[in-house]
């Protein structure tokens, strides 16, 4: 690439560049790779080598992409490799290749004393208590010594650009080389101990969960918000009810915000991502064809201020505006705490039973905290002044827009559901069974609080009107949504709609709107 290229890629985001490789894949991005500073390779390391099950859940650690990261570094170049490599968490990558290799000190096959014993068979002895040893048709060839170390395969994948790399690090990186080294011999000899307590995780799971326990501390301080975290905040924010009068300073009344402000010492500027990078067709071309832009959630999309997500903010759009010329401390104090509640939203929801992407992330935290607006913080439809964002914070606006998305549509739609279901029959015999499936999953989750979990029962529905299955799927979200089928039938619109389209309920009105729609409900059933 040329050097208007490598500055391009220096100065796109973590995030975009780990966008990019998923998109294109690992093989055909390598020169993106090599022009990437040693920081952000970090950083699109520990987005892209874990995965969560599903949306808010904690992520696990990806063993499968480790060894093709290794793979395709090595394929770049030994030295690449090994620079990239030595950039990272040695415990990381200690974890990462203790799952393909086993690492031995060669001293432990000879015999401790001058006799007549005979060595220990290397190969026994590192055979010996490991039964995740994968055998293929090389067998006990798969070993071989390096920089003082017996590394002996656990797996036949990736064998040889393992052991290449790990000769580039010791050459070129020989205090990192020995340091992960020793962190695999420390896990490979690790047993368990015969003492009862089986609850214990085992030496490698245990390095492993620290491993994971020092990504969040790094992320933290990067700005993002743990899975663990961003779920408790969300679930304390539905129990709010009526949001805090006069509010000013968000760190002193929530501990989870706090720690998260605290461990990102400086709030995130709204302009920081605004400013582009220089141009450069290569890096664009990829760019525009993975659909990817090039920022991490923010508190305030200015580039969204013509789409109709941002016409319906009309009462935090107004106020933003306002900080933005008054006062600047108050504008980048309120944009910060956007940038958190789109990361809470990334980290611990989902919408339409998927991860949130940044942009829709950081729109449906704005669009949560213009509803908060309209339902206080001092009473239901107050005309706010010009200067209320400067001493109110929007942690607890969002707080009291969460809350009316729970109890005015979370909840609200699923003891509508039940009450009609009580009433709808239908002759067919398969659908009848499915609404009373759906029925009982609304009434246990209803019970629960988290009326979301019924949404998958609620595919019965699509056997009696698509559109209207569709519209309560939407409804029935963890974070609700209005989708447009809904919008189309509480319009009476019969024009084509997209069954993925919707917006995020930022207004009373649109709450309005949920409530007409589960009125009109029945009879578009029963049609």
């Amino acid at each position: 690439m040329s050097r208007t290229t490598n500055r391009v890629v220096r100065r796109l985001p973590p995030e975009t560049l780990q966008q990019l490789i998923r998109h294109h894949g690992l093989d055909a991005c390598g020169e993106l790779i090599t022009s990437a500073t040693s920081a952000q390779l970090a950083s699109v390391v520990d987005l892209d080598l874990w995965r969560s099950a599903q949306p808010g859940r904690e992520e696990q650690f990806d063993v499968d992409r480790f060894g093709e990261w290794i793979e395709v570094l090595v394929d770049i170049g030994d030295s690449e490799a090994a620079r990239t490599i030595a950039a990272l968490d040695k415990n990381l990558v200690a974890a990462g290749l203790s799952r393909y290799v086993r690492v031995f000190d060669p001293g432990i096959f000879e015999p401790v004393s001058q006799s007549d014993d005979e060595p220990i068979d290397r190969h026994e002895a590192m055979r010996e208590g490991d039964n995740t040893l994968t055998h293929d048709s090389r067998g006990d060839r798969l070993t071989c010594d390096v920089g003082g170390y017996v590394v002996r395969a656990r797996r036949g994948d990736t064998w040889d650009a393992i052991i290449a790399l790990l000769f580039a690090l010791e050459s070129e990186h020989p205090d990192y080389f020995h340091a992960v080294m020793q962190g695999c011999r420390h896990l490979s000899n690790s047993r368990p101990e015969v003492d009862g307590l089986d609850d214990l995780l085992m030496v490698p799971e245990q390095h492993l969960h620290d491993v994971a326990l020092e990504r969040e501390r790094r992320r933290s301080h990067q700005g993002y918000a743990t899975p663990a975290d961003a779920r408790a905040f969300l679930q304390l924010a539905r129990q709010t009810g009526t949001p805090r009068a006069g509010v000013g300073a968000t760190t002193s009344f929530n501990p989870i915000v706090t720690e998260y402000f605290r461990a990102a010492q400086i709030i995130l500027p709204a302009h920081a991502a605004e400013d582009g990078p220089p141009s450069s067709e290569a890096v664009i071309e990829l760019l525009a064809d993975a659909g990817v832009v090039p920022e991490r959630p923010r508190g305030l999309l200015k580039s969204a201020d013509a789409g109709p997500e941002a016409a319906r903010l009309t009462r935090l759009r107004p106020l933003m505006a306002h900080l933005d010329a008054t006062d600047a401390a108050a504008f980048s104090a309120r944009s910060g705490e956007l940038a958190f509640l789109a990361n809470v939203l990334l980290a611990g929801c989902s919408v339409q039973s998927r991860p949130f992407t940044p942009r829709e992330a950081s729109e449906a935290a704005a669009s949560i905290c213009n509803l908060g607006l309209e339902y206080g913080p001092e009473s239901p439809g107050t005309l706010l002044s010009e200067s209320f964002l400067i001493d109110h914070d929007l942690v607890t606006a969002f707080e009291a827009g969460w809350s009316v998305l729970y109890r005015d549509v979370s909840l609200f739609v699923a003891d509508q559901l039940v009450a009609m279901l009580d009433s709808l029959q239908c002759i067919d015999r398969d659908i009848q069974r499915g609404l009373a499936a759906l029925r009982r999953a609304l009434v246990e989750q209803r019970a629960a609080g988290t009326p979301w979990l019924a949404r998958g029962a609620a595919d019965a529905l699509a056997m009696l009107d698509v559109t209207a299955w569709v519209s309560v799927a939407g409804l029935l979200e963890e974070c609700p949504v209005l989708p447009a089928a809904l919008t189309a039938i509480v319009e009476g619109r019969t024009t084509t709609i997209s069954p993925t389209a919707f917006a995020f309920i930022s207004s009373a009105s649109q709450i309005g709107d949920v409530r007409i729609f589960m009125r009109k409900l029945r009879d578009v059933l029963i049609a």
